[in-house]
């Protein structure tokens, strides 16, 4: 096959991409793999036999077992499909092995290309309590907040975390370090609820991400939620393509989003952009990945997490920047530079 011209350039060239996932995402980076000329390896346990992404791709190959821990969360298998089919890379999509640390380090230590970031980005970004101090570090407004030392007994523990409450105030709110969609997070309107509501947050935490580690942070009522695309090569490059409003929710899983939020103005859109590519940049980010922001009733923001991946929701991106964000993850990982800077970028139209 003649290599396209993108590829010649590229100085690790990516010939055939394995998605490591299924369904919608699956479809979408498979469109972009054949869009580029590279052929795009399907994966599939045997209830998905048949599913339009195995369809839809050059080559499928069948993972053994029935379970999602046996197909799509084992990543053993899934890099020996990888070399059993050739692929020079693997996209995680979304969800599943995504934002596993140490399967982006498997992948990488067994020589096959990692489209995503750096597993360090990825450890650092994961753990929000350490995420809080790398951004502190490059001056990123987080939310105010204290972490909760966990003394040699339960008393001196319960000390910590009322000494940590009463400095952040009323009302306030718990969270998981390792935590997310809501799980391990509580909140506290008054101090006789605290220790409480402490311990059915740390209990949550370990059963659902085996770390009960919780710290405390403002509660930060009647605020939105907003959400910055940023894009990163491995030159120093990282440019944000502008915000996604994603304030309607439902038990913490977002509902609608609507690019650009209604609610910005341009000077809070330039700071918060910045800011995000700040975040980036503290933790040399590669790809594309979302940085999540609170923003106050007066119109301060405050950094809340970021997504070390492709997010559900990034066609509302596409659709008002024209950058297809699947083809430049691909780019990256194959050693390009991004193809524009932030002044090459605007808001192009409104999508929800």
């Amino acid at each position: 096959m003649v290599k396209p011209e993108w590829m010649r350039e590229a100085p690790k060239p990516i010939s055939s991409v394995l998605i490591a996932n299924r369904g919608e995402i699956a479809c979408r980076i498979i469109r972009a793999c054949q869009e580029m000329d590279i052929e795009a390896v399907a994966i599939c346990s045997s209830s998905d036999e048949g599913a339009l992404h195995t369809e839809m791709a050059d080559q499928v190959i069948s993972l053994s077992g029935e379970t999602l821990a046996d197909t799509y969360l084992n990543g053993d298998a899934i890099i020996d499909a990888a070399k059993s089919s050739g692929a020079d890379a693997i996209h995680p999509g979304y969800g599943f092995l995504s934002e596993r640390a140490d399967f982006a380090k498997s992948v990488i230590s067994s020589g096959i290309i990692w489209i995503g970031p750096s597993p360090e980005a990825i450890d650092s970004m994961g753990d929000k309590v350490t995420a809080r101090r790398r951004m502190e570090d490059a001056s990123v407004p987080v939310i105010p907040g204290r972490e909760i030392l966990i003394g040699t007994n339960e008393e001196l523990t319960i000390d910590s975390l009322v000494s940590a409450a009463t400095s952040v105030g009323y009302p306030l709110l718990l969270k998981a370090s390792a935590g997310g969609g809501g799980k391990g997070m509580r909140i506290v309107r008054e101090p006789k609820r605290l220790q409480q509501e402490y311990l059915a947050a740390q209990r949550e935490a370990e059963s659902a991400f085996g770390d009960g580690t919780v710290y405390i942070e403002r509660l930060l009522e009647n605020s939105r939620h907003i959400e910055v695309q940023i894009l990163s090569d491995n030159f120093g490059n990282t440019v944000h393509l502008f915000e996604r409003e994603c304030s309607i929710q439902r038990r913490h899983q977002k509902v609608v989003e609507e690019a650009p939020s209604p609610v910005l103005n341009e000077e809070t859109r330039s700071a918060m952009g910045k800011a995000a590519v700040s975040a980036a940049q503290e933790v040399s980010y590669s790809g594309a990945g979302t940085v999540e922001f609170l923003l106050s009733s007066d119109g301060s923001f405050y950094f809340l997490e970021m997504n070390t991946r492709l997010q559900v929701e990034h066609p509302v991106t596409e659709c008002i920047s024209g950058v297809d964000l699947v083809e430049q993850q691909i780019r990256v990982a194959s050693g390009l530079p991004l193809p524009f800077s932030q002044n090459d970028l605007s808001i192009r139209g409104h999508a929800i």
